[in-house]
């Protein structure tokens, strides 16, 4: 808590904060959904033969202790647990359910690559898995930046001396910890998946990947229709639901719009207390030692906001508060510790960020990450971008977003009316080659948030720039390939909500009844396509040129004219 530390704090702005923080309440998931693991501590252990035999024996409070050597050393070193070897070794789960294969010798003390996979567990213990794993291996088994529960990678980059003593220590310390990861285990489920708004894939068609690409945990994953999240595996960090551009993942503890109701209540609070130039500081959990030493040094008008995890709010939080009257939003993190994936997703947004910054004429450090070492020279903002906002934004996160980057842009020095943007970001438009467009609606059968739509009432094709997250189905699923993805943002709103039309043609009439029924340039290319073909031969192509109830009327005239037709192929 950190409540002692902005009590000290006696000046006008310290006081306006320390009412602001410690005097809003702070709304969350009173019973959060749960997942459950359940472990019996049996022990695997993977290293070099000579540091298994070392440390074995510290961990007898577990349940079972296997040895899983990654040498072919010989150890004469006695001891009561069975020493297993082998150099291919694949580690897959979480607590109480560590799935690990292996090549493993028949002898069980020489490599034998002739030996088929296994189920190591089952042959050691007796049963399907393992329920912790110590690696302390140099490069570690499980390939994933944030580990599952109840993996230990202890080993990675232990070849210097420092890095062996961190390796003892470690151990120590798990010594006392793992016979306490005996039982069983309730773990928050930190998102909610809605498919229905996912950009993933439409009918094979492959679109969106920006969520499995932003989890460090390896806990996404697609089987070519749909994603998957195994709640197992999920650490929290929050960078699936930051990258999602359509909100089908959202954080859930606390719901995002939860957060930008407190940072609402928090600005509002410090401006009624008498704060003046609030600069908002946004951390995880983990950083609070940090940031309670940093308070000593930094500007009583620094609000501190903490987050389950830094990368759970992305670009819409961070605008709104601007929006609600902070001068500046800073993302404080440890960038020692911050894995490459979240650095990345993080980097990404906040490049976003500061372009939008840019391209209206405002200081791109007015979102910004920050760096706990330069506390003590940190300089605020002494003005707001805008009037606050007098209540809370709500909606989805890019109307909130679009909603604040309009307010900026009617008093900014810049007056932008389209600015270039990456080319991951998840905004934009497309162009049509019309001339080749037959309007056969692929692009709209795909579109996940309909930015492309028919007109309805006759042949044509319509676009909402303002809703179209670049996802590229409409690109791949185009059969004619006329349809180009253009990245970039229109800062006209009344155009970029507004219907564009892309394409529209005369509707083909029906030659039978003279009902119109398709774009006239499908049907001229299907008789192109289709004249030679043999089911097409002869009156029968003009079928194509007939509304589909003309058309099965003139098929049956044909059949009760001509019976044996049926019969010839």
């Amino acid at each position: 808590m950190l409540k002692s530390t902005l009590n000290a704090f006696t000046d006008i702005n310290g006081v306006a904060r320390a009412a602001a923080i410690t005097g809003t309440i702070e709304l969350a998931n009173l019973i959060p959904p749960t997942v459950t693991y359940e472990s019996r501590g049996n022990l695997l252990i993977i290293g070099e033969a000579e540091q298994l035999l070392h440390v074995a024996d510290q961990f007898e409070a577990l349940n079972s202790v296997t040895l899983l050597a990654t040498d072919s050393k010989t150890c004469e070193t006695k001891t009561a647990h069975t020493l297993y070897y082998s150099q291919s070794i694949t580690v897959k789960g979480y607590l109480g359910a560590f799935d690990v294969h292996c090549r493993i010798g028949h002898d069980a003390t020489a490599l034998d690559i002739n030996a088929l996979e296994t189920n190591l567990a089952k042959i050691a213990i007796g049963r399907q898995c393992f329920d912790i794993v110590l690696d302390m291996t140099a490069t570690g088994v499980m390939n994933v930046e944030i580990p599952a529960a109840g993996y230990y990678a202890v080993g990675q980059g232990s070849a210097s001396q420092a890095s062996k003593k961190r390796v003892a220590e470690k151990l120590a310390t798990l010594v006392e910890d793992l016979p306490s990861m005996i039982g069983t285990f309730d773990k928050p489920k930190y998102f909610r998946l809605n498919p229905d708004l996912c950009a993933h894939s439409s009918r094979s068609v492959k679109g969106c990947d920006r969520c499995i690409d932003a989890c460090p945990a390896g806990a996404l994953s697609s089987d070519g229709i749909a994603i998957a999240i195994d709640p197992y595996l999920c650490q929290g960090v929050g960078t699936c639901a930051t990258a999602c551009p359509t909100e089908a993942i959202s954080y859930a503890l606390p719901d995002p719009q939860i957060t930008q109701n407190f940072v609402h209540s928090v600005l509002a609070r410090y401006k009624q207390e008498g704060g003046q130039s609030p600069t908002l500081l946004l951390y995880g959990d983990r950083d609070t030692a940090v940031v309670k030493k940093a308070l000593a040094v930094l500007p009583t008008s620094v609000i501190t906001i903490a987050l389950e995890e830094l990368a759970t709010v992305g670009i819409d939080t961070w605008f709104s508060a601007l929006a609600y009257g902070a001068h500046q939003v800073l993302l404080a993190t440890n960038t020692t510790y911050i894995p490459a994936t979240i650095d990345a997703v993080l980097t990404n947004e906040l490049t976003i960020a500061q372009n939008f910054l840019t391209e209206l004429g405002y200081d791109a450090d007015r979102i910004c990450l920050f760096d706990f070492a330069d506390s003590a020279n940190f300089k605020c903002y002494e003005a707001a971008l805008v009037d606050p906002i007098e209540t809370a934004l709500t909606g989805t996160k890019r109307e909130k977003l679009f909603t604040v980057l309009e307010a900026l842009n009617q008093t900014s020095p810049a007056q932008p009316t389209h600015s270039a943007v990456a080319a991951n970001a998840p905004y934009g438009s497309v162009t049509c080659k019309t001339e080749d467009c037959t309007l056969c609606m692929s692009c709209v059968a795909v579109c996940p948030t309909r930015a492309l739509h028919a007109i309805g009432d006759r042949p044509g094709l319509l676009f909402v720039e303002q809703d179209c997250i670049q996802c590229g189905m409409c690109e791949t699923a185009c059969p004619e390939k006329v349809i180009t993805l253009e990245a970039g943002f229109n800062w006209d709103w009344q155009t970029r909500k507004a219907d564009k039309l892309v394409h529209e043609e005369p509707a083909a009439c029906c030659i039978s009844c003279g009902k119109p029924f398709a774009p006239a340039s499908m049907v001229k290319m299907l008789t192109e396509k289709l004249q030679s073909h043999s089911h097409f031969q002869g009156e029968a192509i003009r079928r194509l040129s007939m509304c589909e109830d003309c058309r099965v009327r003139d098929i049956f005239e044909k059949m009760e004219q001509d019976p044996q037709s049926q019969t010839r192929v």
